[in-house]
């Protein structure tokens, strides 16, 4: 069988297309499952807490992944301007992972710690207001919404089916910290939180 068939042949290509990709995806991710360090976290990783681990859901909802990725490349540009290059260990317990492919605004994978609640407060609502440059439409409606508890403890029993170390007291007690909260608070403390397990001297 040379080329002129299988292009000749639009659904033998179509074939012949998935199998090709299908065996490169197998020599590819099978290998990570039998790897500790894929699935071992970082020093220094802990699961999400509650108010956390609701911002995440805030920040995936609002689809902030489609213009920030939270992964470093190990490159000298990168590492110099944002910091320490991702391990696989930082994302043991991010499902999915937020790893992105575009940077319309910066990498976030460094950003806990960088800027203070107020200044994250500031930039959600009004991103001109201290970036004026910025392109990033504002959320005012995360400071006026209540943050909903209602699924908290069953997300966390869930996560903790597939590996993250919560204890009966943490998920009990997780619809208490959110008492009170917005979904904004749960964005910052979110965004606080990114990257501040490896952290690197620059």
């Amino acid at each position: 069988m040379n080329h002129d068939t299988i292009e000749k042949k639009i659904g033998l290509m179509g074939v012949l297309i998935a199998l090709v990709i299908s065996i490169g995806g197998l020599v590819q991710i099978v290998p990570l499952y039998f790897q500790g360090v894929s699935k071992q976290p970082a020093p220094g990783v802990e699961p999400y807490d509650a108010l956390q681990l609701t911002g995440r859901d805030v920040y995936v909802r609002e689809g902030c992944y489609n213009c920030h990725s939270q992964m470093i490349r190990p490159f000298r540009a990168e590492t110099e301007r944002y910091g320490h290059y991702s391990v696989a260990g930082e994302f043991v317990y991010d499902r999915p992972f937020q790893w992105g492919s575009k940077r319309t605004g910066p990498d976030l994978a460094r950003v806990g710690g960088r800027y203070s609640d107020e200044w994250h407060r500031t930039h959600l609502q009004n991103p001109r207001d201290v970036v004026p440059e910025s392109n990033m439409p504002a959320y005012t409606w995360l400071a006026k919404t209540a943050i909903d508890a209602s699924n908290i403890e069953a997300k966390m029993r869930t996560l903790r089916m597939l590996g993250a170390p919560y204890t009966d007291a943490e998920i009990a007690k997780a619809g208490a910290e959110l008492a009170g909260k917005t979904e904004e608070d749960a964005v910052v403390a979110y965004l606080q939180n990114l990257g501040t397990a490896l952290k690197n001297a620059r």
